[in-house]
Formats: structure tokens, sequence, C-alpha cells
């Protein structure tokens, strides 16, 4: 390491950067497994649950773009530090929430401080380093992200079915005060002489247009749509924020996102295939979760234990991919892995409510593979051919792409899983007459008053609606990726060669 880092500061520095981006991953996931403990004691709807994950990741995909310039405006270490007193602050509001509202709120603060958080410690972590080792340091930091996102709902499940979920964000506090410790003694402050100018203008718009958007989805089917005036405002902001961010692209010369980047068609078709992936990932996690706990009634902790041979099998596919020998064609690599990714969908698809645990395994598995070969496959496609002096702004923009794929998956997926619930027990229903209610009512209330036994079967009717329902995402989900695979044809390969080979 260079001489910003001595001997004695440097494990210390290395460690809590490790520390700081997996904390910010792991938080986003951790309360997956807990999400009817928290729901339960919080009172939450079927359709608020997903504001656990969409809140998050949407205030870190607002404040990410910023970071570069903070940084550079007020000094690294202030920012870090600042960040990571706020997430501590945004954890511990979480612990006293007692509605719905209140927790949503400390997770947007949460998700606001993690922003940050990841960027400034990858360039913490690069700022010591020769060149030659960057390609290390970016496979670790990649590695300690997927990490994050993929072991909280086993941290969350044990966590919670044991401790309760508060303890899940309580973990979070003595880590964020190391992090906080160590980088306040260990890190010298970095701060640029001159600061950029920055498109405040362009990432305001295009949060509008994006968050309009989603709490459009979120709250759209529980509000009757239209005939709410929550959503017409709420759709108005959509619009009129994408359509000023257009205006703007076209009238003035810089913007947050830069406009050179989108002349590079490999980077351009490697971005929207990563926000296909993470269209894909979370939801699933976010999905899978609550049906083993929820329908197919596993314990908490067995539901997180679940998750993990699917993050394993993940991370063992990222590491064997991204040390795969540059000889290999990678739009090949691309094509196994959407291919993995597809059939573990197809294979989720398959579920049933009499099912045991083998087939969540083997299609967790399946996926995983499938996205830990495409996320390093897509990275290398999308800066193999970019330009050098681009890769800052283009790294994060290719990062913010697999978080709005997140937030508009999770958004995407419980606007359906809402709707096609209620659809599905209207149906299912439809078929019951007072007759058959009548007849078989006593098999299902036994010695129990009649009002007893129709619960009882409006509840199993509601469980058969919602594992249809979660299927049926599945299946949209599998759909999702194979829109995005033919893009892969048109990918550009460096030196020239326009087509697979």
């Amino acid at each position: 390491m260079n001489a910003m880092y001595n001997s004695e500061d440097r494990g210390a520095i290395v460690i809590a950067a490790i520390a700081a981006t997996y904390l910010q991953a792991a938080t986003i996931s951790i309360p997956n497994a807990a999400v009817f403990h928290i729901g339960g004691t919080l009172s939450m709807s079927d359709d608020e649950i997903g504001w656990l994950f969409s809140s998050y990741i949407a205030a870190s995909a607002v404040v990410m773009p910023m970071t570069r310039w903070l940084a550079n405006e007020y000094g690294r270490k202030t920012v870090f530090q600042t960040a990571i007193v706020i997430f501590a602050i945004g954890l511990y509001a979480n612990t006293l929430a007692t509605t719905p509202l209140q927790f949503v709120a400390a997770r947007i603060i949460q998700g606001a401080a993690s922003g940050p958080l990841a960027p400034l410690a990858l360039a913490i972590l690069l700022d010591g380093l020769p060149a030659e080792r960057h390609g290390r340091i970016n496979f670790a930091w990649a590695v300690t992200i997927m990490a994050g996102l993929l072991s909280g709902p086993a941290i969350g499940g044990w966590f919670g079915e044991y401790y309760g979920w508060r303890a899940l964000f309580y973990i979070g506090l003595p880590i964020s005060g190391f992090i906080l410790l160590a980088m306040g003694l260990s890190l010298d402050e970095k701060k640029a002489a001159q600061n950029s100018p920055f498109d405040f203008f362009g990432l305001a718009t295009f949060s509008l247009g994006f968050v309009g958007l989603q709490m459009m989805l979120d709250r759209g089917e529980r509000l009757e749509w239209f005939a709410s005036r929550e959503i017409w405002a709420e759709a108005s902001a959509s619009v009129l924020g994408f359509a000023f961010y257009f205006i703007h692209i076209f009238t003035t010369p810089t913007h947050f996102l830069n406009k050179a980047l989108f002349k590079d068609r490999n980077f351009v078709l490697s971005a929207v295939m990563f926000f296909a992936s993470g269209f894909v990932l979370l939801p699933t996690v976010a999905l899978t979760s609550p049906m083993l706990e929820e329908l197919l009634q596993y314990p908490a902790d067995t539901t997180g234990y679940m998750t993990l041979p699917r993050s394993l099998a993940l991370l063992a596919a990222l590491a064997l991919t991204w040390r795969a020998p540059t000889r290999i064609d990678n739009r090949a690599l691309l094509v196994a892995g959407i291919a993995l990714v597809v059939y573990g969908n197809w294979r989720m698809i398959g579920y049933s409510p009499l099912m045991d645990w083998q087939p969540v395994i083997v299609a967790g598995v399946l996926q995983g593979a499938g996205l830990g070969i495409l996320m390093p496959a897509l990275t290398r496609a999308a800066f193999s051919t970019l330009d050098p002096a681009l890769r800052p702004e283009g790294i994060a923009a290719f990062n913010l792409a697999r978080l709005y794929g997140s937030t508009l998956g999770i958004a995407t997926v419980q606007f359906f899983f809402y709707s096609n619930t209620q659809s599905m027990h209207a149906a299912l229903a439809r078929t019951l007459t007072p007759r058959h209610i009548a007849t078989h009512g006593g098999s299902l209330g036994g010695s129990l008053p009649a009002g007893a036994g129709l619960g009882m079967l409006d509840e199993a009717i509601t469980g058969q609606a919602a594992m249809i329902s979660m299927i049926g995402l599945f299946k949209l989900l599998m759909i999702a990726m194979l829109l995005a695979s033919p893009l892969i044809l048109f990918l550009r390969k460096p030196g020239g060669k326009y087509v697979l080979r």
C-alpha cells in the first residue's frame, strides 16, 4: 500500500471497509426471513410488507450518485463517518418502531445512509493499492456485497426466531460503532482541491419519476388505482419527473449520468441485463422466505437456513467466473448464466403446497449459480470496451442499474401478488355454494361452531390463492430474464467481432 496507510492502520482500515460493505448489503435482506414477525407486530398489511425492501433500496439509489461529489466537497472520511452514524440511527429507530410508517421511515434513513458506504469503502480499499491489484479488490468487494445480500435472510431468520425481530437491528449497532472508531483513528482525511459541479436537478427529476412510479405500483391495488387522488398524484409526479429529466438531457451538457456512457454499446446492453438480474435477484429472495414461512409453515430459522445453498452456489459460481480464462468468450458465459437462471425459475413454477424442502433447494442452487456466472460476466462485458476515463462514473451507473432493477422488481411482484391473490381467492370461492359448505363444513370445523369452520375454509382458500399467485410471479421473473437474453447477440467482442462464435 502507498504511504497513506501505514502498517499499523492498514488492517483496521481494510476490516472496517469490508465490514461497512457487508453491513449495508446484509441490512437490505436481513428482515426477509422474519418478515411476518415484523408484519404481525406492527400490523402491516400484505402490500405494506414489500416496503421493508423497496424503501431501503430506493433511498440508497437516490443518494448513491452524489457520493463522489459529497466526498470531494466535504472530505471522504467526514462523509463516510457521517453515513455510518446516520445508518446506526436508522438501525436504532427500527427497534423503536411501533407502526408501519415509523418502521419504513427508519428503513429510508438506513437506505439513504447506505448509499455512500459501499462506494466509499471501495475507494478507500483501492486508494492504497497499486493498479495491478485493483482487480482482486474489486472481486473481494463484489463478493462481500453478494455475501451480505444472500446471508441476510439466514441471519435474520435465526435472530428473529430466538431473540425477536428487533435483535436483527441491534446486532448492527456494535458493528457500526467499530467501523466508526476504526476509521476515525486510522483513516486520514482526503478532499479534492476543487470540486466539479453536480447535476442536482437531473438527479432530483429522475428520482421523482422513479419514486413516483414505485409508489404508484406499491399503493395502486390497495387504493383502487385511479379512483384515488393519491395514485393520481404519484402518477403525475412520475410523468413530470421523467419528462423534465429527458428535457434536461437534451438541453444541458452535464448530467449526473454521463451521456458518454450511453455511446458504448456493450455498456448500455450490459447495464440493461444487469437491471434484469436485479429485477430477478431480490424479488426472488423476497418471495421465497414468506412462501416457506407462511404457506409451508417452516419456522423462521429454518426458512433462513434454506436460503444458504442458493447463496453458496452464487458465491462459488461468481468466484469461478471471475477467474475464468480470458480466452473463453464472455458471451458464452452470459448464455450459460441466463440459461441457469431461467431453468431455476422454471423449476420454481412447479412449487406446490405439498412439496418438501428439496425442490426449493434445487431451484435456489440453479438460480444462484446462474446469477453467480451472470454478474461478473456482465461486469466484464460492460467495462471491456468502455473508455478507462469513464470507469468511475460507469461503476456508479452500473450499480445503480441493479438497484433500480431490484426496487422496481419488488414493487412489481408486490403489485401482482396482492392483485392476483385477490383474483384467485374470488375465483376459488366462487365455486362454493351454501350446499357445499353445509355438506363439507363439518369436516373442516369438526365440533367447532359453524363460523369457525367457515374461517378455516376461508384460510385454506387464501393459502391456495397465495400459492398460485406466487407461482405466477416466479413465471413473471423467468419471462423478464428471457426478454433480456437476446441482447447478448448484440454485444461487441473486444477486437471487433459482433456475434457469438
